[in-house]
């Protein structure tokens, strides 16, 4: 492959992400995330 080639999927790839990692705030899956973590180590140390 071409280093220009390589170097636009890289782009696009760094793009792409950008705009699911926005969304994801958006939609406010960060919190829904630290929950579900709180709960699972609730549970490994046998308090949850």
């Amino acid at each position: 492959m071409s280093e220009t080639r390589i170097s636009w999927i890289r782009r696009v790839l760094f793009v792409t992400a950008t705009v699911f990692l926005y969304l994801g705030i958006m939609r406010e899956e960060p919190f829904t995330v630290f929950v579900k973590a709180v709960n699972i180590c609730l549970e490994c140390i046998g308090i949850g």
